[in-house]
C-alpha cells in the first residue's frame, strides 16, 4: 500500500515521504496513530504542503543541532514521579513526560517523537535517553527520576 507519511517514523522515512508498506501496517497502525495519510492523487498535492512545513519546523544544518545538542547536554533534567516503597514507578515516564521535563529545567523545546528509550523507565535514580535532533547528531540527556 502507498501511504504519505505526516510525521517522522523511525526506520521508515520522514514527513512528506511517500512510501510503500505492507497493508496492515498502514491500515491497523500507521493511519489510525495519524502518522500517515493513504496515497491518492489529491493526497500528492499535500506531500508539498508537508515537506514545506517539515522545513521550518526542523533543525535545518548540523551547526543549529550541534547547539541544540550543547544545551541539551548542559541542562539538567529532573522528573517528580509517583512511587512505591521499593523504588518502583507506578507506570513509567513516557517521552512526552520527559520533552516536558526538558522544557520545564530550562531547555529547548523538544519533539516527543525525537526522545529515543532503549528500555522503559520504571525506577527511580539516574537514567539515561537519547534525543534524534538532526539525522547526523543525536544527544544523550541525563534524567533523574525522583519520588514525587
Amino acid at each position: 500500500m502507498k501511504i504519505i507519511l505526516t510525521h517522522e517514523v523511525s526506520g521508515l522515512g520522514a514527513a512528506g515521504d511517500v512510501v510503500d508498506v505492507k497493508d496492515g501496517y498502514a491500515r491497523n497502525y500507521l493511519v489510525p496513530r495519524k502518522l500517515a495519510i493513504r496515497w491518492t492523487k489529491g493526497g500528492e498535492k499535500d506531500v508539498e504542503q508537508i515537506r514545506r512545513a517539515r522545513k521550518i519546523h526542523e533543525i535545518q544544518t548540523i551547526e543549529q543541532a550541534n547547539q541544540v545538542k550543547a544545551q541539551l547536554e548542559g541542562v539538567k533534567v529532573r522528573l517528580a514521579v509517583r512511587s512505591g516503597d521499593a523504588g518502583r514507578l507506578f507506570g513509567s515516564v513516557t517521552p512526552a513526560d520527559i520533552a516536558s521535563a526538558i522544557k520545564a529545567a530550562g531547555g529547548p523545546e523538544v519533539d516527543k517523537r525525537r526522545i529515543e528509550l532503549g528500555t522503559p523507565i520504571k525506577t527511580l535514580g539516574a537514567h539515561e535517553t537519547s534525543v534524534r535532533l538532526h539525522p547526523e547528531v543525536a544527544a544523550k540527556v541525563n534524567i533523574e527520576v525522583v519520588a514525587g
